[in-house]
């Protein structure tokens, strides 16, 4: 598979630390961005801090997992079209040593999970594996989003099954966060497109192509949103009505980003960015600490 992108630096003073390496090589936006949109959802559930600092290390440890194994499951595809933002391709990392930190990652989301109880546990840990089965190879067929939608969308349920009745949450909560999930899936692959069709990759967004996926990430963003305004018992306040401006925008943004370059990341960042204010839309309607 051939690539326009420069080919990787072999001087190792191009090269970051092998610390700094790894770390990039967890996909560290969309690691961060998660752990931090879960564990404010398990807050916002009624959980107590300690209760906080053990499910978002079991995020993390889960997210790292994820993230690293997609950057070595890749690794000879990534070489191949020559991604230099790709340490492993680019040989800033070794691929023993991710083999390493993945183990360790696992490790540490096996017990971190089931320390939140076993239903919690379970409930992260199948999103954990979601993660995997995309990297594994779902994310070359049409069942692309699957995966996102199941992980995201279990993550309402870690947040109430965590807490001492063992509550699932509520319906659209669930429903609110695998929509979520899905306008992520689109947005984070529309930048590399072009690099997954030379190399077969045929998931759902590749079928759809650019603009096809930017609008189905607007529209899953949208059903989000709604969900999230029209499902809790109540009205929806100014507050409520002024978030979906806001989503709208951002929506807005993310289709005029990708229809200038559809190799631009700015949709997925505009789907993380609307993914904060639906959680805090959440945290108003007190939706998911209603017993």
């Amino acid at each position: 598979m051939t690539s326009e992108r420069t080919p990787p630096v072999a001087s190792s003073r191009s090269r970051p630390s092998p610390a700094a390496a790894l770390a990039l090589s967890s996909h560290p936006a969309p690691t961060v961005a998660v752990t931090v949109l879960a564990t404010v959802l398990v807050a916002v559930a009624g959980n107590s801090w300690f209760t906080c600092l053990i499910a978002a290390s079991a995020l993390l440890t889960g997210q790292l997992s994820i993230g690293w194994s997609n950057d070595l499951i890749d690794s000879d595809r990534d070489a191949a079209s020559r991604r230099t933002d790709k340490p492993v391709a680019a040989g800033a990392v070794a691929r023993s040593n991710l083999v390493c930190a993945i183990a360790l990652a696992l490790t540490a989301t096996v017990p971190l999970s089931l320390a939140l109880g076993w239903r919690a546990g379970l409930a992260h840990l199948v999103g954990v594996a979601a993660g995997w089965l995309y990297n594994l190879g779902l994310k070359g067929t049409v069942l692309s989003p699957a995966p996102y939608l199941i992980a995201f969308g279990a993550l309402p349920a870690v947040a109430t099954l965590t807490t001492p009745g063992h509550r699932w949450p509520p319906a659209w909560s669930m429903a609110a966060a695998a929509s979520i999930g899905v306008a992520a899936h689109f947005g984070n692959v529309l930048p590399d497109l072009t690099e997954d069709l030379q190399a077969g990759v045929r998931g759902l967004p590749h079928r759809l192509g650019a603009v096809g996926s930017g609008l189905s990430a607007a529209v899953a963003v949208l059903v989000a949103t709604l969900l999230i305004l029209t499902g809790p018992a109540r009205t929806p306040s100014p507050l409520d009505w002024s978030g979906l401006g806001v989503v709208l925008l951002l929506t807005l943004a993310g289709l005029l980003g990708t229809r200038r370059n559809a190799r631009s990341e700015i949709a997925f960042y505009a789907t993380m960015a609307a993914a904060a204010v639906d959680v805090v839309l959440i945290a108003l309607s007190s939706g998911l600490n209603v017993p």
